[in-house]
């Protein structure tokens, strides 16, 4: 028996130790905060079609292999030294792969991909160990995920070795294949399929993993904010930038934290087939909030490096595309947790869609004003429609 414990490095289920997000979790997501500093630098000095499509196939990549870490960590006791080790291991290799952001579609493209698949194969392949003679039916999913991965890899390693435009489509390939895997259940010929009952997850824990992890792209945000202001000579036109920046980022925070991250957290919690929920709130629904944060810090460096300019499509789609996947995430996120879609989140969308229709007379540092009104009218809205004594204005 003292043997069998040896092996047994999974998290004790239902204590309250079971789901604390420890030290070392939150040493691991150092570094991918080098990572999303990576990529909105990465957008903003490619800002064109081609780059925007570069930069979200690595902002996908990046998000996937933090949440399959998430997940893994959430059955995977940190304070056993087995997976001590393997989360030093991966960040090791993390850092790799966040090192080669800027140069993963020209020469260090191969390093990406390798960084990468050894991240993804290596801790599944780990878990999988891990699961053996403890968890059968875990063992099992875990069979079915290294397999998905593993055929993944093949497309990820082969655009490692291919030029620029046949990488962009090896590696588009191998992320359908990694994200389809969840909603199919990682189906395998002989092994079956995962099935949500499966998933017995800690739904404090895999919420408070991903309200870190937004926390982490909110300070890149406010990073941004401070250093390009620090860089530039004192206006009242750069004060008005600096204030709007740092205004919007802290609406974003609100708007995730006072009513959807408490609620998602105790639903979670509470729910019959917390995967299930986990795997549509959390696994899928933060990849626009992720996405929207990140274009908000490259709208807000160009609304320092350009805020007279008027009739830039790309810059416009830049300012209000991040406050609009921003609120599409959130509604997306609130939608799964709550069972009703908050009306102020679609009104204002509306709002940003009508603002698309005058952006080419507006110019950029006034777009970026009215951005940023637009969330604190959702805030507000949101705000008194679930403090107030009416009920809260949703739809079903």
């Amino acid at each position: 028996m003292a043997k069998l414990n040896e092996k047994n490095w999974l998290r004790s289920k239902g204590s309250a130790s079971g789901s604390k997000v420890t030290f070392l979790e939150l040493f691991f997501d150092l570094v991918f905060v080098f990572s999303i500093s990576q990529l909105s630098h990465a957008l903003a000095a490619h800002y064109t079609p081609l780059g925007a499509a570069e930069a979200a196939l690595m902002t996908f990549a990046v998000w996937w292999v933090w949440i399959f870490t998430a997940w893994v960590t959430n059955w995977l006791d940190p304070d056993k030294m087995p997976v001590r080790g393997m989360l030093v291991a991966l960040m090791m290799l993390g850092l790799l792969l966040s090192a080669s952001i800027p140069e993963a579609f020209g020469d260090k493209g191969l390093l990406f991909a390798g960084a990468y698949v050894a991240m993804q194969v290596g801790r599944s392949l780990f878990t999988t160990y891990a699961m053996t003679r403890v968890d059968r039916a875990n063992t099992l999913n875990f069979i079915r995920i290294t397999t998905w991965l593993v055929v993944a890899a093949v497309f990820w390693i082969a655009g490692g070795l291919l030029d620029h435009e046949a990488r962009l489509i090896a590696w588009v390939i191998a992320l359908a294949i990694e994200y389809a895997g969840p909603a199919a259940g990682f189906a395998v010929p002989g092994l079956g399929r995962s099935t949500a009952g499966d998933w017995d997850v800690s739904g404090a824990h895999m919420a408070e993993r991903c309200a870190l992890f937004v926390i982490i792209c909110l300070g890149e945000a406010i990073l941004v904010s401070g250093r390009t202001f620090s860089e530039l000579p004192f206006s009242g036109l750069t004060g008005i930038v600096f204030v709007t920046g740092f205004i919007g980022t802290v609406t974003m925070w609100w708007l995730y934290f006072r009513f959807g991250h408490g609620r998602a957290a105790h639903r979670i919690e509470h729910e019959a087939t917390p995967g299930a929920l986990a795997r549509l709130a959390f696994t899928y629904g933060h990849i626009p909030i992720l996405a929207g944060i990140i274009v908000h810090a490259v709208a807000v460096e160009f609304m320092f490096s350009h805020p007279h300019e008027t009739g830039d499509l790309g810059i416009a789609a830049a300012v209000l595309g991040g406050s609009g996947l921003f609120l599409i995430g959130n509604l997306w996120f609130k939608g799964a947790t709550s069972g009703q879609l908050p009306l102020s989140h679609l009104a204002g969308l509306v709002l940003l869609i009508l603002l698309a229709f005058v952006a080419p007379f507006i110019e950029i540092y006034l777009m970026g004003i009215l951005a940023t009104l637009v969330l604190i009218i959702v805030a507000a809205w949101e705000y008194r429609s679930l403090t107030g004594t009416a009920a809260a204005p949703t739809l079903h």
